[in-house]
């Protein structure tokens, strides 16, 4: 039986990713690649089974937050955010999304005080992503359950890493 109350997701390499490296490469080479430019939004493809994965979720009651890390100022980290929602068609299946700071325990903090706001505990929070760093040691240091999807860039190798899916559909079964 599901016991989680809110599902956040990391953004590049999770729910989308660059369609030409898909999860070979990290994600992020897109946006400081000189031949794409400011054209990176026709180059993200949602990941397999993302819309179908969501929906399922949500179905089940679950809060949908996506958080992305950004090394861009707040504001406008938040507006490259939004873009990326918008292109990608997910303004209706997240409740909400939230750029967080470039460093690692960005997500974490970020998660804390959305947890906070909402007056959900840890025990009812998971974390997906990709990024061990970012995503999954974030969460896990602040005490909220999280998984990390398998990539070929996978940076935990030698590390402890407990749950790991290799798609995100991967999750509903998890959590039935």
């Amino acid at each position: 039986m599901n016991t989680k109350k809110i599902i956040f997701f990391d953004g590049d390499g999770t729910i989308w990713y660059p369609k030409k490296t898909k999860r070979k490469i990290a994600p992020h080479w897109i946006y400081s690649d000189k031949k794409i430019g400011d054209k990176y939004l026709e180059h993200l493809i949602l990941t397999p089974s993302t819309l179908t994965t969501l929906e399922k979720l949500r179905r089940l009651g679950i809060i949908l937050i996506l958080l992305s890390t950004h090394p861009h100022a707040p504001k406008e980290a938040d507006m490259v955010l939004k873009k990326k929602v918008i292109h990608l068609k997910l303004e209706g299946v997240f409740d909400e999304f939230y750029s967080s700071r470039d460093y690692s325990e960005g997500k974490g903090e970020l998660i804390v005080r959305i947890l906070n706001k909402k007056n959900i505990p840890k025990s009812k929070a998971l974390m997906i992503g990709d990024s061990y760093r970012y995503d999954y040691l974030s969460a896990k240091k602040v005490g909220v359950d999280a998984f990390l999807i398998e990539s070929e860039y996978m940076a935990s190798k030698g590390k402890r890493v407990k749950k790991v899916i290799k798609q995100l559909k991967d999750i509903v079964r998890v959590l039935n």
